[in-house]
């Protein structure tokens, strides 16, 4: 296998023949993203992409964390930066400028992931907060360590909830409403009753259990799972997630609007401390509960 290979944030291997693993490489900041790491994560899965002898592509992480979410000191500008989608008009005054630069590295990054041409496979353990499911939903399988945990906090800043909205086709309307509702996390265990996770796995083995699923995958013929993944994920679409998407992103601008006027910025600053605080763990049980 070649040496593992690190652009800033990210680092790139081959563990296996024909299986690329990408790994989430900011630990200290349990792995929070600015403008680099998804441009360096967008760089990697093209990488993989173009590499003709790569069948299965593993996203996984560094450290306690799979993600805590976007990175709260990033200024996000697009100074210096090629966009990788079509939209534009990053520097234009008032909401334009931001609905573009989030229209891109938001949104338009997670559609552009949800289609690569390769399966993807998650390997998840820890926290996965907010933007973080922006990370793991894109892919289209998700092993999760035991431990792991996914939530989405946000409306504590006054948004709908994170760019990449399929929280309906993730969890149910009703799971999706409490979900959102409350900020309450959601175990492993759970995510995997209601289908959102594929496999659970104690921690210790969640590298060597993702590895031996992507090496089941990558003896299959590729263009037969290229073509299954465009048919489930076009079945997607006519049931109409991309719209959705697209619908809920603009519900989020209209958030960010309405905060500028009322807090001269994009969030409610006192959403920190909602999310913070501490909180009675409620487990949502069984899919029947």
């Amino acid at each position: 296998m070649s040496a593992p290979s690190t652009d800033g944030p990210i680092r790139y291997e081959q563990p296996l023949p024909h299986v690329v693993r990408i790994v989430l490489a900011r630990p200290d900041v349990r792995n929070a993203q600015d403008r680099e790491m998804l441009y360096a994560l967008d760089d990697a899965y093209s990488r993989a992409v173009r590499d003709s002898e790569t069948r299965v592509v593993i996203l996984a992480a560094d450290g306690p964390d799979f993600s805590s979410g976007h990175d709260l000191t990033e200024a996000w500008d697009m100074n210096g930066v090629r966009p990788r989608t079509l939209t534009g008009g990053f520097d234009a005054p008032g909401a334009e400028g931001w609905f573009a630069t989030e229209e891109e590295l938001f949104t338009g990054l997670c559609l552009r992931w949800r289609d690569l041409p390769r399966p993807v496979i998650a390997q998840v353990q820890g926290r996965v907060i907010a933007g973080g499911l922006m990370l793991v939903w894109p892919c289209d399988l998700v092993v999760a360590a035991e431990d792991a945990t996914f939530a989405d906090p946000v409306g504590a800043f006054d948004v709908n909830g994170a760019e990449y909205f399929t929280h309906l086709w993730e969890l149910g309307a009703r799971r999706a409403k409490r979900f959102l509702f409350t900020g309450d996390p959601i175990t492993a265990r759970e995510a995997q009753a209601i289908g959102m996770v594929n496999d659970v796995v104690p921690a210790a083995e969640l590298a060597q259990a993702t590895l031996e699923l992507a090496a089941r995958i990558a003896r299959r013929p590729p263009f037969g799972i290229r073509l299954a993944k465009r048919a489930l994920n076009q079945g997607l679409d006519l049931q109409g997630q991309r719209a959705s998407v697209e619908a809920a992103f603009g519900l989020h601008h209209l958030a960010h609007t309405h905060n500028r006027v009322l807090h001269d910025r994009i969030v409610d600053p006192s959403g920190v401390d909602v999310i913070r605080a501490p909180t009675p763990r409620h487990s949502s049980g069984s899919p029947e509960s």
